[in-house]
């Protein structure tokens, strides 16, 4: 395990399948030591037509290709419960299993014919299912224990969107269960369902409701326009005791769909207000506005944004202390904002539309996907300082890893058939993996909690020692093939898609199985 330098192998660093002893990490003091005893392994889910596989995740050996933690297994579609420690796989004869992630033993198997649409529970203690349904008498949205494999709950729901799926929507810690109904929210004691409905909220006209998830004690419901009376979103309690007004409400016009995010520690709500038209005439796609409001109340109103033009993208950072935004006409603008809604940080502008936050909170990539060439800045927030620039044409998907030190784009089906690709890059845009498909469906990191990894700047270091001890053995008379570009040639542009058909067939792909 230690070679004779006193340091330990990088094979064994890289697959980190042994695990040093407290003496051996004493005895020898290797920058990636701590990281190796207390951090999970990366795990990647790749779905292609004939079935799924995890790969183990980077650092790579072997000629730079990821080893194989699990074959190809055929399924119609596979997906991590939000904290990781399940899967859920959708077999060919609509069977769903229920595997822990681990081991990768089956914990049970649901035989449920008509499925629709099927979900996880954060935790993965619950298995949500829609079943197409012909009648009321016929309750087709079932809550299922998988430990017992009995049905909790029964529904009857007769359509189905994305934005009403899941129909019960659980906290990231599964204290928190609700579900919305005509004219109300409905919780429920998600520790005993048979209880049935535990407390109501009366909101009339609410067509959409957002529970935060870290911790789950608030809940936004989006009433939208009617007869002359504006649109609004409000944010109430989840305790019964406190829900006799709202903690905080905005209202608006010309507002056709929102766009609802908390952020970690559930003090704050961004909402991106859409409308179809653009009456100024200024964007075909519509107009666009992004406001905050905070559970105290001692904010609600517009994001002070700069410049003129659509919310491209927003997102939280894994804090919640802060949060970034992508906006405004090409080339658009990005701003970190505090938690007070101050500009912090001013990150150009360039033809971006997708920010990405790195989990370990240092890190930020702003990205230009879909119809965009593929543009990507990556940059260190805390030093503010750009760290590095690379393209990754037609990618569908992004993400980083749960350590923070890799980010991975995927071009994937049904969006694009061709040119599907896997990419993965060091946190400073290095390309360090590239994988072609002949077709592929999805690329997902198994989910972890950033805390479970070290600080970011020693896993930095860690890698980059890695990288440089790697490359002075392969210079040592073997041979490798000459890295790939990270800037490779811009391909043909993607076809024009209407603002209506932006993103169905992701949609699509997301909730039907």
């Amino acid at each position: 395990m230690v070679s004779r330098s006193g340091k330990f192998s990088i094979a064994d660093l890289q697959e980190k399948k042994v695990q040093p002893t407290a003496a051996q990490i004493a005895r020898y003091d290797h920058p990636m030591a701590a990281a190796v005893e207390i951090s999970p392994v990366l795990e990647i889910l790749v779905r292609e037509p004939d079935g799924y596989s995890i790969w183990n995740g980077p650092p790579f050996k072997n000629n730079n290709q990821p080893g194989i933690k699990l074959e190809k297994v055929p399924c119609n579609n596979a997906k991590y419960s939000e904290d990781g420690s399940r899967i859920m796989v959708t077999k060919t004869d609509s069977a769903i299993g229920i595997y822990d992630s681990n081991t990768l033993k089956e914990i049970r198997c649901f035989q449920i014919p008509n499925v629709v649409a099927s979900a996880l529970s954060p935790c993965g203690a619950y298995l949500q299912t829609f079943q197409k349904s012909t009648t009321p008498q016929e309750k087709n949205v079932v809550l299922w224990s998988i430990e017992t494999g009995d049905p909790v709950y029964e529904q009857f729901q007769k359509n189905m969107t994305k934005a009403t799926w899941p129909l019960i929507r659980f906290s990231s810690d599964e204290a928190v269960a609700c579900r919305l109904a005509t004219n109300e929210i409905q919780f429920f004691d998600a520790a005993d369902f048979s209880k049935g409905i535990s407390h109501r909220l009366r909101v009339p006209g609410v067509a959409a409701v957002e529970l935060s998830r870290a911790p789950g004690s608030h809940v936004a419901a989006f009433v939208p326009e009617s007869k002359g009376s504006p649109a609004s979103v409000q944010i109430y309690a989840c305790a019964k005791e406190l829900q006799s007004q709202p903690l905080a409400r905005r209202s608006f016009f010309r507002c056709s769909t929102v766009q609802l995010h908390w952020n970690h520690g559930s003090t704050g709500l961004l909402v991106v207000v859409q409308s179809d038209v653009d009456k100024t005439n200024q964007s075909y796609y519509g107009e666009s506005k992004l406001h905050y409001l905070t559970t105290d109340g001692a904010f609600e109103g517009l994001v002070p944004l700069r410049k003129e033009g659509p919310i491209h993208d927003v997102q939280w950072s894994y804090s919640g202390k802060e949060f970034a935004v992508v906006y405004g006409f090409m080339p658009a603008s990005a701003t970190v904002f505090d938690k007070k809604c101050k500009p912090v940080h001013e990150l150009g502008s360039g033809p971006y539309n997708t920010v990405r936050w790195n989990p370990k909170g240092k890190l930020l990539c702003l990205a230009g996907f879909g119809n965009l060439p593929g543009d990507m800045a990556f940059w260190d927030i805390i030093d503010k300082k750009q760290l590095g620039t690379t393209r990754a044409e037609c990618s569908v998907t992004s993400e980083w890893s749960a350590d923070g030190c890799y980010f991975m784009t995927a071009t994937t089906a049904p969006r694009l058939q061709v040119d599907n690709c896997v990419k993965i890059f060091s946190y400073n845009g290095s390309l360090l993996f590239k994988k072609m498909f002949n077709k592929l469906f999805q690329a997902d990191w198994k989910p972890e909690s950033p805390d479970k990894f070290g600080e970011i700047a020693e896993l930095i270091k860690s890698v980059g020692s890695v990288k440089i001890e790697e490359t002075k053995s392969l210079g040592q008379g073997s041979t490798t093939k000459k890295p790939a570009s990270a800037n490779p040639p811009a391909q043909k542009p993607a076809a024009y898609r209407p603002p209506h058909a932006k993103n169905a067939a992701a949609v699509q792909a997301e909730v039907l199985l």
